[in-house]
């Protein structure tokens, strides 16, 4: 039975008053993250990955402005591996603040950098799957063996990330749903939010709860409504209240990227959603963090 057919749980505890969602806490190197902490801020970088310098450079930028954690991409074991010495640059410099490696295709590169950063951000929606525009009918017995290939190329990552401390943000974009997920549940919320629960579902059997969730999107409303059915759906159930991250990805630069950003992060914010935040605008990275730190600083 789809989520659909059935009366979900309120996505907030009141629609007329603040009030926090109570989460999970857990840290990512000495930062916590959840209900106990304030609301994180966090950036990504723009630089090359393999230039070192630039991306130590770009990264203290960020910090000095109010980053608490610095997002790197990684799209191949390469950079993957390059970001060891990104951390010990920093390390060096006398910067502790917690790196996050981006993954999106590559599971071997994420298998590298859950050794060498503290956090890991996957996108369920192209981790295992590759997209090829198709439309894919299954039986209920084809789709149950999909979800056993996502276990059996997830696990590895899984256990890494025990056996390291490493945290991990399961990151569903709404631009990257696989063909499996649009073809059965739709390019919607209701779509996002299964990507996300298949690779949950996993670490949770697995006894993994060092997690953050994002459901972004660049159009707001959707991005709002991905998050509120979330919620939903992880009470309904009964998986952990996970932290969560808000973003609206490429939300623009100048007035319409910051009128874009508040609309969708300040509105799960006022349902008491949210424990880091991301401003995405198409600037240099250490102009998103006093947006997102004004956005904040509401809730302090």
């Amino acid at each position: 039975m789809q989520s659909s057919d059935v009366a979900l749980p309120s996505y907030c505890d009141s629609l007329t008053t603040y009030q926090r969602r109570q989460t999970i806490d857990l840290t990512v190197g000495d930062v916590g993250i959840g209900s106990s902490f304030p609301i994180r801020v966090q950036s990504m970088t723009t630089t090359n990955t393999m230039d070192t310098d630039a991306t130590i450079a770009q990264s203290i930028r960020m910090i000095d402005a109010g980053c608490e954690l610095v997002r790197i991409t990684a799209p191949s074991m390469r950079e993957a591996k390059n970001l060891e010495e990104i951390r010990k640059g920093l390390r060096a410099r006398g910067y502790t603040t917690p790196l996050v490696a981006d993954i999106h295709y590559t599971p071997n590169a994420a298998e590298i950098a859950a050794r060498v950063v503290e956090k890991v951000r996957i996108n369920p929606g192209n981790y295992v799957d590759k997209k090829q525009f198709n439309v894919i009918e299954y039986t209920d017995e084809q789709y149950a063996s999909e979800i056993d290939r996502i276990r059996d190329r997830f696990m590895p990552l899984i256990r890494i990330c025990k056996e390291y401390g490493t945290a991990m943000r399961i990151g569903t974009n709404h631009g990257s749903l696989s063909d499996r997920i649009m073809s059965r549940y739709g390019d919607n919320p209701h779509g996002m939010v299964e990507s996300a629960l298949e690779f949950l579902r996993v670490a949770d059997d697995e006894g993994y709860d060092n997690i953050v969730l994002s459901m972004k999107s660049s159009n707001a409303l959707v991005m709002v409504q991905a998050y509120r059915l979330l919620v939903a759906r992880l009470k309904h159930e009964g998986l952990k209240p996970y932290p969560l991250h808000l973003g609206v990805t490429e939300a623009g630069d100048g007035e319409d990227g910051r009128v874009k950003s508040a609309l969708g992060i300040g509105t799960l914010l006022e349902d008491g959603l949210g424990d880091t935040i991301r401003v995405s605008l198409t600037e240099e990275p250490e102009a998103e963090i006093p947006v997102a730190l004004a956005l904040a600083r509401r809730y302090a």
